[in-house]
């Protein structure tokens, strides 16, 4: 048996005419740059997240840093951010000119480890982005008690939590503002970059919307000077088409985790994720740990079984960050995790078939020890 480690094809099959209605008329319109199908979307997303302001980008890597350039985060200042998640949660801090300032993860839940923020805060410090990592809310109320104690903010980043909940509230309003990319493998995923910012701050949403458009809310009349980053016709309309079924694929998602979960419960040498109780986890990512990594990949791979790794190098442990100095002592956590965590197939139309293959396949490999 073959199984992808995500499979939009599927995906898009379960959705077919939606999606090539939503394709077609943005070719019969030539809605291809702004037009009504990205404030389309951004009004929907908006609704959906009960907020005021959608502000569409061409990523999410683009999302974190409009927002920190509007924000007046720059050279001299820091920021502080978890050590485990993808690149463009601290590129953009550098990019600024400020400086990541990078935390530990719980053990538990992989999310940044909030009881060692604020030993890092100083007079530098002016933002703290927490990373709701593979679908599961960071512990943000702590977060934003901290970010309120010290008058820091707050910026969520949700491109892995779409929907996801922390007491039943929506992760990504918490703070002053959060992000999001729909990059195809996500939750929502459009069918090339895109992403968002959403806030209910309505002096934030015109500067964000304004930099993300050349420096101009008019054509032609540019207030400062900008970036080029709009959301396009195509990938707004194919959102549209996907963002009502989000809801029932994040539920399948939890399904498929918790089966595996259940499976996996009497295979000693597999830590399975947990789930916080007081939150909704949607499951971008089911990552498990196991200290025979390597060799498991490997062989899950010659049983037509993809896998992947979020993430193999702990952020400040990247030669892009060598000249911060950091060591596996300073995040221990993080360190140690990146040696262990593997992603197994998830996705909405993943089979329970598929599911118990996958097991019967990890357990397999283990009885061969």
């Amino acid at each position: 048996m073959n199984i992808p480690f995500v499979d939009l094809y599927a995906q898009y099959l379960s959705i077919k005419p939606d999606i090539d209605t939503a394709i077609e008329n943005v070719i019969k319109e030539t809605a291809f740059i702004g037009g009504k199908y990205v404030k389309q979307f951004e009004e929907n997303f908006a609704k959906e997240y009960g907020i005021k302001h959608c502000i569409a980008c061409a990523n999410g890597t683009d999302a974190i840093y409009i927002l920190l350039k509007m924000l007046g985060i720059g050279k001299g200042n820091e920021v502080i951010t978890v050590a485990n998640s993808w690149i463009s949660t601290s590129e953009t801090i550098g990019q600024t000119g400020a400086i990541p300032v990078f935390i530990d993860i719980e053990a538990d839940y992989s999310t940044i480890d909030f009881t060692k923020i604020e030993e890092k805060i100083n007079s530098k410090t002016k933002a703290i982005i927490p990373v709701h990592l593979y679908g599961q809310s960071a512990d943000i109320k702590k977060i934003k008690e901290i970010c309120d104690n010290h008058n820091l903010f707050l910026i969520e980043d949700c491109a892995q939590a779409h929907f996801a909940e922390f007491d039943n509230q929506l992760v990504g309003t918490f703070g002053d503002a959060a992000t999001f990319s729909f990059y195809p493998g996500k939750n929502l995923g459009a069918y090339g970059d895109a992403g968002c910012i959403i806030t209910n701050n309505d002096e934030l949403a015109e500067k964000c919307r304004m930099y993300a458009n050349h420096g101009a809310l008019k054509k032609h009349f540019h207030q400062i000077e900008g970036i080029n980053s709009r959301l396009d016709g195509m990938q707004a309309a194919i959102l549209n088409a996907k963002l009502p079924f989000i809801k029932n694929w994040n539920a399948k998602r939890l399904e498929n985790a918790l089966y595996y979960n259940e499976l996996l419960s009497d295979c000693k040498q597999i830590i399975t994720p947990k789930i916080r109780q007081t939150g909704k986890h949607i499951f971008h990512v089911y990552s498990i740990r196991t200290s025979k990594r390597d060799e498991l990949q490997f062989f899950l791979n010659e049983k037509g079984i993809q896998t992947a790794i979020h993430y193999p190098v702990a952020l400040p442990l990247m030669p892009a960050y060598k000249h911060l100095a950091y060591s596996e002592n300073d995040i221990p956590n993080a360190a140690k995790f990146q040696h262990e965590i593997l992603s197994l197939p998830m996705y909405p139309e993943l089979t329970k078939q598929q599911i118990e293959y996958i097991v019967h396949t990890i357990k397999l490999f283990f009885n061969g020890i």
